[in-house]
């Protein structure tokens, strides 16, 4: 029995499949594969329920992970303790929203690298939604996105707010001066996609003024969403320190609303038992580097 093995049959039995496991390792599955079954002759038990598609583990299967998740977490804490911070090695799989990639993101790439040489990143940029589904699932080791992810196994960082704030181009059409949700719902928006972090406070902000919104068109990023709107194609909510040069140049205008939309705020999360030993001191790294508006 070895450390591979073990490490394999973990990722297997907590991602509920081999191919899943495979690419959490960066193996083959026909390595993860072999490396179950030779396990398994070791200790002369079925770990897994085969009669299934998914990968089930049996009763000896669920009582090994107690002690794989054990040994996997002594080891994490041992290179942590004993080797310090450049000792630390493996992959981070590391989930960010859109608004951190396009700012302060590659610091913060540059200073896991100064710090953990040894650690490589994956990242994954994805809506809210898809973020919080990897990352409790396993998939994922710690994220940077609007929220907070539910569960009392998780330690969010807050990494400040964002203002946002509603934006046209100046040859839509839109009145002049101050207007409110029920002004607003007349006109098309154009958001982030249905599951978004910021449809869903699109929609929130129209319904906290007894309105909604006659129409939505939705789109995969805040590039796209200011495209269509400078091209006189709807109104949008985006960050306006993202967009200054095209609110100088008159390629889009800010659209003052009673009430203001209310500022994003933003998290670093990483589980409090992650097996990836860099996750909890890079949440803080994130907070750190973070230029999002603080108290």
């Amino acid at each position: 029995m070895n450390f591979r093995q073990l490490e394999t049959f973990y990722w297997a039995s907590k991602l509920g499949s081999l191919s899943a496991a495979a690419e959490r390792l960066n193996a083959t599955q026909s390595t993860v594969s072999m490396r179950i079954i030779e396990l398994e002759r070791e200790l002369g038990v079925e770990l897994f329920d085969r009669s299934q598609r998914a990968a089930r583990t049996t009763a000896k299967g669920r009582e090994l992970i107690y002690y794989a998740e054990k040994m996997l977490r002594l080891l994490a804490e041992m290179e942590e303790r004993v080797g310090g911070t450049g000792a630390t090695q493996g992959v981070l799989r590391l989930g960010v929203a859109e608004m951190i990639s396009i700012t302060w993101l590659p610091r913060l790439v540059q200073v896991i690298h100064e710090k953990y040489p040894r650690v490589t990143l994956e990242l994954d940029e994805a809506l809210t939604k898809d973020l919080v589904e990897r990352f409790t699932n396993g998939s994922l080791d710690m994220i940077l996105a609007p929220g907070k992810v539910p569960g009392y196994s998780v330690t969010p960082v807050p990494l400040g707010r964002v203002q946002f704030a509603w934006m046209a181009s100046p040859s839509f059409g839109m009145p002049s001066g101050v207007l409110t949700p029920r002004d607003l719902q007349a006109w098309p928006v154009i958001a982030l996609s249905r599951e978004s972090y910021h449809h869903t406070s699109i929609e929130e902000w129209f319904r906290l003024g007894n309105v909604h919104c006659r129409r939505i068109d939705t789109c995969k990023s805040f590039g796209v969403a200011s495209s269509l709107a400078s091209a006189g194609l709807g109104v949008t909510l985006l960050p306006p320190r993202c967009y200054k040069d095209e609110i100088k140049t008159g390629k889009l205008r800010l659209i003052e609303t009673d009430p203001p939309f209310p500022p994003v705020e933003f998290a670093a999360t990483a589980a409090v038992e992650s097996m990836q030993p860099a996750a909890k001191q890079i949440t803080l790294l994130a907070r750190e580097i973070s230029d999002f508006e603080k108290d």
